[in-house]
């Protein structure tokens, strides 16, 4: 684009970026990504139904787990929002 010099966009790299050997296009066998889908009982509406929920991360809480989970929940009839909480394992199922 410009006559600047310096390195072309197809031979620039990221700083811990992707090494020469790794495949352009990811692997469908492997997937590194730490979300998962869960179902959430007893979600912060009260309403008695399991939520489909992300299940984001994990931490130790005493003597058990707990989960940060993402789930829609109904604030009013009608008006949906989206909640983020900590939630104990037991709460948490998966697919």
């Amino acid at each position: 684009m410009s006559k600047r010099g310096g390195v072309p966009l197809g031979e620039r790299r990221r700083v811990g970026g992707v090494p020469d050997a790794a495949p352009a296009v990811p692997d469908s066998t492997r997937d590194d990504c730490p979300v998962r889908h869960c179902w959430v009982a007893d979600a912060v509406d009260r309403q008695g139904v399991k939520r489909p929920g992300l299940l984001m991360e994990w931490r130790r809480a005493g003597p058990g787990w707990q989960g940060r989970v993402l789930y829609a929940a109904q604030l009013r009839p009608g008006e949906w929002a989206l909640v983020e909480e900590w939630l104990p394992a037991e709460l948490l199922t998966p697919d």
